[in-house]
């Protein structure tokens, strides 16, 4: 009998290795994430959000859910407990936001490229044909990854990557924001807090810039958006690391310098260069100025986000 016990108790323990013991939303017994959580995750079409204020620099973001109830609970699970089969389902779920991201910016590119054919341009024509999509995960801080085991972002972004190609969709995980030096606890600060927090954070490892540069369109990935400052953060040193003059001037030796202040959107997207990648009118400068198809796009942002529409 006791031999019993002892074998029953050892193919629990086996099978606790291989399937989930219980719902990453709900705590549902063996499920990796039951249906009616898999529903709160992914359910309805993935939004774009916004924060209220909004950081200055942040892209245009897509979300799949608000950060609530089930779909917080899954996160967290992930995140801070090591449910790492929870990476399948979230990768799915921040697929789908990437995807109503590109379809967005791709229709802003197509309108542009149909007003240069009438004005006598070469015209954007399908950008899907011009390289990959490239995911660019925000980076958690070093002490959170040696705390957690995992980067939960950049895990989530791998498992988005694959469910992408599954669709058919050439997508490719480019891990390459570094932070520059360690920032304060952004759980106590307000929006304004965390923009100062974060202003010159984080910097493209060296030869990372050419890669961004490669073609494709660039788009931002994390798990949760609350005031948005981690991903305006992330897009000033992505755009800084995308103009052509920057590495040439600064040299790799800028990675790693002191903090230096968060500029707008406008400051590296001012050019009217003709690149081979995915084009699109940005949000800033006007006058049909091209530039690259650059979005952002996560499983999940607070609940407030959704609530401005400014599609």
């Amino acid at each position: 009998m006791s031999g019993s016990r002892t074998l029953r108790g050892w193919w629990t323990d086996l099978t606790d290795l291989v399937l989930p013991a219980e719902c990453g939303g709900c705590g549902r017994a063996r499920a990796v994430l039951c249906p009616r959580c898999r529903t709160a995750l992914g359910g309805a079409p993935p939004r774009r959000v916004r924060p209220g204020p909004a950081p200055p620099g942040l892209p245009a973001v897509h979300a799949a859910a608000p950060y609530a109830d089930e779909v917080r609970a899954a996160l967290l699970a992930h995140k801070e407990r090591g449910a790492l089969s929870l990476a399948g389902p979230l990768g799915t779920a921040l697929a789908g936001a990437v995807r109503a991201g590109l379809r967005e910016a791709w229709a802003g590119a197509r309108e542009v490229g149909a007003r240069d054919a009438d004005a006598g341009g070469a015209g954007a024509g399908d950008v899907r044909g011009r390289g990959p999509v490239l995911l660019v995960p925000v980076p958690s801080a070093r002490r959170a990854v040696r705390t957690r085991g995992h980067d939960p972002a950049r895990r989530i972004a791998l498992a988005a990557a694959g469910e992408l190609r599954r669709t058919g969709t050439s997508a490719r995980v480019l891990a390459v924001l570094r932070q520059r030096y360690a920032v304060a606890d952004q759980s106590g600060l307000d929006a304004r807090q965390r923009v100062a927090n974060l202003a010159g954070a984080l910097a493209v490892a060296p030869g990372g810039g050419v890669l961004l540069r490669g073609g494709g369109a660039l788009v931002l990935v994390d798990d949760l958006m609350t005031t948005g400052a981690s991903l305006a953060e992330a897009a000033r040193a992505v755009r800084a690391a995308s103009a052509p003059a920057v590495e040439s001037r600064a040299g790799p030796a800028t990675y790693g310098r002191a903090k230096s202040a968060v500029y707008p959107a406008e400051a590296g997207e001012g050019r009217e260069e003709r690149k081979t990648g995915p084009r699109m009118a940005g949000r800033y400068g006007g006058g049909g100025v091209i530039r690259e198809v650059f979005c952002a796009a996560v499983v999940a942002a607070s609940p407030d986000s959704f609530e401005i529409n400014r599609n």
